[in-house]
């Protein structure tokens, strides 16, 4: 669609259209200069930051959780079981807010669903740094895990109905690419703080430090409009007009009025909406596709990145359970977090190269060079067991680097993006849900599990069965494989 554009000319009432056929309209200017694609508004970069900020502080608070574990675990004096525990609150967290909290969105709209997550994940994040005992630290986590579960659907969502459809899965992916940075932020956070304040309480600092960015991004929330899609939808026009109006507002102005439908569109195949649909024949294959690589990618990204400082300082001789002093257990937190901070770097480099390449090389291809690079990397270092020295380190390193590029390369990047590709219109909501549940799954059961495994097997014996999730991770989804790269989402299920 093309627009004519005369900044001195008078609005006019333009034909009634959708609220995404407004944001995708490209101007031609007076000059007879035509842009290929519709820039994006300051409204619209708002909302991508504020989505983005979102998944930052996901990254921040999962990842920083295993630079924090060996001193929660000293000061408690808590078990293994219970270790996993801790690690496993914000992820259940996620699982529960991801379904529970972010389909009221739905009902009570983006824009305040958008808020009051971010109102629960700074009253948490307060409590936390003030809690007593196990059990309060496992609420708090939990509850930073609720919030941060809602954003996971609603992020996306109010990204998508905001913004131009060429751009959108790039402005999606990068969204996402925010966790890596988090990640790589909780990591060289947890080891700033333990540098500058080498006590035993210092995870508590660790976790304050959120809580002012946290704060800002609430306020910020709070200034952008609501979803003129949702609005449309739930048939209130002239709100979804001015929403419209407020998200496209430009100098000079375009589109030059907005009129909308005066009924929404329904969507296809309203029989179909029900999570049983999910399982129909014709959608069995989305649903596996979608659900299945990512709860094996989420086995190992969580796993790696929760316990990377703590699998490092074991694999290399420096293992907190047989510190002689709080002073070794704090200079052994401080080695494992900068080798942490350094292994994380390349989950950024890696959605770097995942947002250049997902509509260029493919998703699927993206996907399973992913999985098995991802196997690669923990193969060479489970093969640091049978070395000493520079080689031992060289190969731990090595092993981890080369996993966290290629698993925000391919699986971790692109199972979020193909979940909300691979459904049909009337079940996209649900089965996207489904398959970020599953994987959700699969990282809380790798965060409970892992400080048992890695106590009772040993680190190699781990990352061997890591290296045959993810080339089962590999095989399912080429089998199961459902191209998504050019084709229109109205187009997939049919």
């Amino acid at each position: 669609m093309q627009q004519t554009i005369d900044p001195t000319a008078p609005l006019s009432r333009a034909a009634a259209k959708s609220v995404q056929d407004y944001i995708d309209e490209c101007p031609i200017w007076p000059d007879g200069t035509q842009l290929p694609s519709a820039p994006m508004t300051w409204m619209q970069w708002r909302i991508w930051s504020l989505a983005a900020a979102g998944k930052f502080f996901e990254g921040f608070v999962v990842f920083m959780t295993g630079v924090a574990l060996p001193l929660i675990s000293h000061e408690f004096g808590i078990s293994a079981a219970q270790n996993g525990l801790v690690s496993a609150a914000s992820l259940m967290g996620i699982l529960v807010g991801a379904i529970g909290l972010g389909g009221m969105s739905d009902y009570f709209g983006r824009k305040r669903m958008f808020i009051v997550e971010m109102v629960i994940f700074c009253a948490f994040l307060v409590l936390l740094t003030i809690c007593t005992n196990f059990l309060s630290l496992v609420i708090c986590l939990f509850g930073l895990g609720v919030a941060l579960g809602c954003d996971y659907p609603t992020a996306h969502m109010i990204i998508s109905e905001s913004i131009p459809s060429t751009s959108r899965g790039r402005l999606v992916l990068a969204a996402f690419g925010f966790q890596a940075l988090g990640a790589l932020g909780g990591t060289a956070i947890g080891y700033l703080v333990l540098s500058l304040t080498p006590t035993l309480d210092a995870w508590r600092w660790m976790y304050a430090t959120a809580i002012i960015p946290a704060l800002i991004v609430t306020v910020g929330r709070f200034f952008i409009t609501e979803s003129p899609s949702w609005l449309h939808v739930r048939g209130s026009v002239e709100e979804a007009e001015a929403a419209a109006r407020r998200l496209l507002r430009r100098v000079p102005q375009y589109p030059a009025s907005i009129e909308l439908l005066r009924e929404a569109e329904g969507g296809e195949g309203h029989g179909e909406k029900s999570f049983l649909a999910l399982f129909h024949k014709r959608n069995l294959r989305a649903t596996i596709f979608s659900s299945v690589p990512w709860f094996l990618q989420d086995l190992g990204t969580y796993g790696i990145g929760i316990f990377t400082p703590t699998i490092l300082a074991i694999a290399l001789g420096n293992k907190p359970d047989h510190v002689r002093s709080i002073s070794d257990l704090i200079l052994n937190d401080i080695f494992a977090a900068k080798g942490a901070a350094l292994t994380t770097m390349l989950l950024i480099v890696g959605i770097v190269f995942a947002v250049m390449l997902a509509d260029k090389v493919g998703r699927i291809k993206l996907q399973v060079v992913g999985f098995v690079g991802c196997a690669v990397g923990l193969l060479i270092a489970s093969l640091s067991g049978n070395f000493d020295g520079g080689t031992k380190t060289v190969l731990i390193f090595a092993g981890f680097m080369l996993f966290n590029f290629m698993t925000n390369l391919g699986p971790n990047a692109q199972t979020y993006l193909l979940a909300g590709e691979v459904f049909p219109t009337a079940i996209r909501g649900v089965g996207a849900g489904f398959a970020a549940a599953i994987g959700k799954i699969g990282a809380v059961s790798t965060a409970f599990l892992f400080p048992i495994l890695l106590a009772g097997i040993g680190t190699s014996a781990l990352l061997y069965i890591l290296v045959v999730t993810s080339l089962l991770g590999a095989v399912v989804t080429w089998l199961f494989r459902i191209e998504t790269t050019g084709v229109s989402l109205d187009q997939i299920g049919k």
